[in-house]
Parts: structure tokens; C-alpha cells; sequence
């Protein structure tokens, strides 16, 4: 299940600082705008304690954590709807995506270039959420003209074209007023009526508060942090507090030195664990395991798949052939050590086709093709 994050944002803001901290891939990162031309691409793997506790127990030949993509996109600037800048470009890429990583910058530094002239993290936002209003308004004014086309055809055509115009030009006023698509609740059939438009400001966001190394441990104190809160807390967005610079110094160290150099910095984990758990959060994902002397492995799944679709991750065969599934949860093999032990305390469960499968469960697929 490949899906991506588009991390996004104005120039200088620590875009491609945050990419080389999340995928230790070593994307360019200067202070300059538009240093990022071409999107980089790094596949990054889901932090998940569970897995390493089921491969301390087993200790199969290889662990396989889950992962997500993460893109990184060249920065935004006023007009991009227009073509200026890189802007069409941008927005091409950020087409592309399933959900959105907006890096605000909360920092100040006389060394890196603001290209708005000050920090103000709601103001950034605003600049970015503007030019993606301004490129669905296009969008969907497209789609109306061809649907006004439609309304004209007559009998139950007609009827579903005139519903389908009403509901358009609804987006479209509320677009004109700066509301996101995401934000205009929107029913479930109303979003499967625009879902193939694959509207910029309909992807789901993910706020990155960047802050400098001088202002962690102080982050409930900071007014632009507490400005990032608070705007995201009025949409109902998540919000990830990080030092992007220093986030990248510890993706530089070796593995050992690691543990030692965040706890002198007054932190459990790096800043990039939470972003990649929150990203997996944010679009709606979970996770199984199979496990096994071979590998214990992490597959993603949507909330809500059922035992087919989970099997179907695998292989296709694995769906279309399906017969049953066993169940246990990770919890109940981790306690009693072994899966035969699952057994004898009867928590190991033979489920159908229409079990919905939970995140947590170790799982083995019955199939015939």
C-alpha cells in the first residue's frame, strides 16, 4: 500500500531540513527559494514498539516494519495559482499526494532568508491555503462548465447533472472565501461526487511547528507555537512540535550515540517518530502482524478493511482466495510467549470474511486458489 505525504509550505521554511530528518535520504537543503525543484522521495518506516517487542520474543530471521512516503515538495509563494515561482509545478506534485505535512515556521534567524519578511506561522499558512483555494476555484470551475452541459440532457441525467452544479458552485463560494474543502463538511456522497477532481485543500493536513534548538523544552511557552496550536486546534488538525535542524544532526549520528545525545537535549525520542506515527494516524491507517520464524512483519491496512482486504496486502491471491483467518492479539501472544500457549487459553480465534480486522492483531490466512 504505497501511500505519501506531501511535505509542504514558503520557501526557507525547513522543508527539505525536515525530509533529510524523516528519511535520512540527504535532499538538498539551502538558503535559497525553490532549492527544492524536483519533489524527493524518501520511504520512511512506521516507529512501532509492538513489533520490536514480538521480534525480541520469536526472533525470526527479519523484522519488516510498515512504511509510508513522504515527498518533498518545492516551496510555495504568493501567486503560485498564477504560475509564479515554481507554482504550477508544486501543485502538480501536491496533486499527487494523499495527505498534506504543512511546515510553519516558528524559528527566528537572521541567517535564513523569510521570504513573507518575518516569522508569523498563521500568516504562512494563510499564503499557502490561499493559492490551493485559488487552484480548486479552476478546478471546479472546470468540472461546472462541463456539468452545465450536462443539465441539459434531459430525464434522470439532467437531474443528477443539476444536483451535481448545485453542490459545485456551493464549493466554489465557500473556496472564494477561503475555506478549504476540507473544511466545508462535506457529506460522504457529496465527497464521492468530487472525489476524482483530487481537490488540493481536500487532503487531509498535518501542522509541523519548527522551532530552533534554543526554544525546546520551552514549546507551551512560545507564542508561535501556541499560534500553530491554536489554528489547528480550530480545524481539527494535529500538530507536531520539532527542531527540523537538529531533528537532521541526529539522523547523521550512529545508531548508539543516538539515545545519549536526545536525552541531553531533554527528549524521549526524536521529533521525527511522532511525525511519521501522526502522518500513519492521519490518513486513516492501522496495523496487523504475521509472525513467523522467517520474519515478523507490519502490514498497513484503512481502518475498517476486513479480513480479505487485510489478506489482500499480502498478495492478491491471499483475497480473492480466502477462506479464514486466525486471530490473536499481539498483547496475548507477548504475554504467554508462544502461540501454541494462545491456543490453550482459547484467545486464538478463527474469523470469516466479515471480520473487521483491529489494529494490534497477529495474523495467519487460510487460502485456495
Amino acid at each position: 500500500m504505497a501511500l505519501s505525504i506531501g511535505i509542504v509550505g514558503l520557501p526557507n521554511v525547513g522543508k527539505s531540513t525536515l525530509f533529510n530528518a524523516v528519511s535520512a535520504a540527504g535532499a538538498q537543503a539551502a538558503n535559497y527559494p525553490f532549492c527544492t525543484i524536483e519533489p524527493n522521495v524518501g520511504v520512511v518506516p512506521v516507529p512501532d514498539e509492538r513489533l520490536d517487542k514480538l521480534t525480541a520474543l520469536v526472533k525470526p530471521l527479519k523484522k519488516i516494519p510498515t512504511s509510508l512516503e513522504f515527498v518533498d515538495i518545492a516551496g510555495l509563494v504568493r501567486g503560485a495559482s498564477k504560475g509564479e515561482g515554481l507554482g504550477n509545478q508544486f501543485l502538480a506534485n501536491i496533486r499527487q499526494v494523499d495527505a498534506v505535512l504543512h511546515v510553519l515556521r516558528c524559528f527566528e534567524d537572521d541567517n535564513v532568508t523569510h521570504v513573507e519578511g518575518g516569522v508569523n506561522p498563521v500568516r504562512d499558512r494563510d499564503v499557502v491555503d490561499t493559492e490551493l483555494c485559488l487552484k480548486d476555484m479552476e478546478t471546479v470551475e472546470k468540472r461546472r462548465e462541463r456539468t452545465q452541459k450536462n443539465t441539459k440532457m434531459g430525464g434522470k441525467a439532467a437531474e443528477e447533472a443539476k444536483a451535481e452544479l448545485a453542490l459545485l458552485d456551493r464549493i466554489k463560494t465557500a473556496l472564494d472565501s477561503g475555506i478549504t474543502v476540507r473544511a466545508q463538511k462535506l457529506t460522504d456522497d457529496e465527497r464521492a461526487v468530487i472525489r476524482d477532481l483530487f481537490l488540493l485543500t481536500d487532503k487531509p493536513v498535518l501542522y509541523v511547528a519548527n522551532i530552533g534548538e534554543k526554544q525546546i523544552g520551552k514549546e507551551d511557552a512560545d507564542p508561535y507555537v501556541q499560534q500553530v496550536r491554536d489554528m489547528a486546534a480550530k480545524e481539527g488538525a494535529g500538530v507536531v512540535v520539532l527542531a527540523a535542524a537538529m531533528e537532521s544532526e541526529i539522523q547523521q549520528l550512529p545508531e548508539e550515540e543516538r539515545p545519549g545525545f536526545l536525552e541531553s537535549a531533554g527528549l524521549t525520542e526524536p521529533g521525527l517518530s511522532k511525525v511519521v506515527r501522526e502522518g500513519y494516524k492521519l490518513l486513516g491507517l492501522q496495523t496487523y502482524f504475521t509472525v513467523g520464524e522467517q520474519e515478523c512483519r507490519a502490514w498497513t491496512i484503512h481502518k475498517g478493511d476486513k479480513a480479505p482486504q487485510a489478506a489482500g496486502v499480502i498478495h492478491s491471491d491471499f483475497e480473492r482466495g480466502f477462506i479464514k483467518a486466525e486471530v490473536m492479539r499481539w498483547e496475548d501472544l507477548l504475554k504467554l510467549g508462544s502461540e501454541s500457549a494462545v491456543k490453550e487459553k482459547g484467545l486464538l480465534r478463527v474469523e470469516g470474511k466479515e471480520y473487521v480486522v483491529q489494529d494490534g492483531d497477529c495474523m495467519h490466512f487460510r487460502f485456495n486458489v
